[in-house]
């Protein structure tokens, strides 16, 4: 396959394919005698599992870890566990400071229904978020 019909069937653009290939995600495809990238299904494979892995919200330097140990004749499945856990708790954390800047921003929206502009100060900015 050309890398236009590998994009069409992975729902990728040609541009990023080639950007996989730079940063070690895919291999150097072999090239037809025109020079043509020449894919096999194995790259969609690749892809698919990419995309997967994305969703999963791992980076590619991680992705392209699992690949590397995979690569290597081993199974990935304890290091993909160890980097989900991490993301997760990086999510759970995340949480944590949303739910306290979610928390302060309601604050500020009650004092801010309370203050009457016409009473503002010269001398702050703004009496509603003045500490």
């Amino acid at each position: 396959m050309k890398i236009g019909e590998v994009a069409e069937l992975a729902g990728l653009s040609a541009k990023t394919i080639r950007y996989y290939e730079e940063i070690g995600l895919l291999p150097e495809p072999e090239r037809e005698f025109n020079q043509y990238r020449s894919y096999g299904p194995e790259t969609l494979q690749k892809l698919a599992f990419i995309r997967r892995a994305q969703a999963a919200n791992l980076k590619l330097r991680e992705i392209r870890e699992i690949l590397e140990i995979r690569s290597q004749g081993r199974a990935p499945c304890v290091h993909v566990r160890d980097l989900l856990k991490r993301r997760l708790s990086k999510i759970d954390q995340q949480l944590e400071e949303l739910k306290t800047a979610k928390q302060e921003l309601e604050e500020l929206v009650v004092l801010a229904e309370a203050t009457d502009p016409a009473e503002c100060s010269g001398d702050v900015i703004c009496t509603i978020l003045e500490p």
